[in-house]
């Protein structure tokens, strides 16, 4: 393996907005697991060291494209300077099936190698991004948005996020410590809504707060007590709408976020209430992944 990117791979990295530590981090541990066993033996036994090929990675059916600079690091990391790019699809573009996102040239035997890492990463976002281009298409012209959570795949939380965004979606919080979120977990340690904004407060000034609600009282104390946002937890959307009235009323200025049971038929339905966003956890814990394959010419 080549130890460090190329300045090409790394400018795409950039381009996207993704981490380059990360993307190191994600594709060194992903080859390293296919790998720990020793070298590709069926590569190596049935294609000649001297072999080269087209490599196309292409969708098999329609739907958006996320992960194609992770996809390209992890050949770049397999195969160094020997390949070159022959074309590549924009991540956040439509995915047409039957037109490769993705084309490379170079020696079989990395290609080969790589292959499985690089699909399961970009197959795996693609989904992330085509399951939120669907929540977003749904709620289109409310005002709302979708947005993701902290229930991630463990190791890839950046680039589930960064997937989201190539969907659509918009991202919380990254993880504990960019921001406060106030679970009903932590009003029962803390005594109430209102005692555990003022603890959160003066532990983390400088921090945007938000709290989660049960209903309606609570809600009020929240307002009262100006909190940056409000979490509508499980709430139906005549609450929500409600709970936007109320809002208006005493906080203007707290963003309403609705979470729990939220489907995609029922997403317009809670957008329309004049929510400021609606959670979907489930975009990153369980989207399926956006069917890809590589094929050589």
């Amino acid at each position: 393996m080549s130890g460090e990117f190329s300045a090409p791979v790394t400018r795409a990295l950039i381009a996207a907005g993704l981490d380059l530590a990360d993307v190191r981090r994600v594709v060194t541990t992903a080859l390293e697991e296919d790998l720990r066993y020793g070298p590709d033996a069926t590569t190596d036994a049935t294609v000649p060291s001297a072999a080269r090929a087209v490599a196309e990675l292409t969708p098999r059916v329609a739907g958006v494209v996320a992960g194609v600079p992770a996809a390209l690091a992890v050949f770049d990391e397999v195969l160094g300077p020997d390949y070159e790019v022959v074309s590549i699809r924009e991540d956040g573009s439509r995915a047409v099936a039957g037109e490769p996102v993705l084309v490379l040239r170079g020696p079989v035997r990395g290609l080969l190698t790589a292959e499985r890492t690089a699909l399961n990463l970009l197959c795996q976002l693609s989904g992330v991004a085509t399951a939120t281009a669907a929540w977003v298409s749904a709620i289109e012209g409310t005002g709302a948005a979708v947005r993701d959570s902290r229930k991630t795949t463990p190791g890839l939380r950046l680039l589930q996020k960064y997937a989201v965004r190539c969907g659509g979606g918009v991202n919380h919080r990254m993880g504990l410590g960019d921001a406060v979120l106030i679970k009903d977990n932590h009003v029962v340690a803390a005594g109430s809504v209102t005692a555990a904004l003022a603890a959160a407060r003066e532990h983390a000034p400088q921090l945007h707060c938000e709290v989660e609600v049960d209903n309606l009282d609570q809600l009020n104390e929240a307002l009262a007590a100006g909190a940056d946002e409000v979490l509508l937890d499980n709430f139906t959307p005549e609450q929500c709408a409600e709970a936007v009235a109320r809002r208006d009323e005493m906080s203007p200025k707290t963003r309403l976020e609705s979470s729990g049971g939220l489907t995609l038929d029922r997403a317009r339905a809670y957008a329309e209430s004049g929510v400021d966003f609606l959670a979907v956890g489930g975009l990153t814990h369980s989207s399926p992944a956006l069917d890809l394959g590589m094929d050589l010419r």
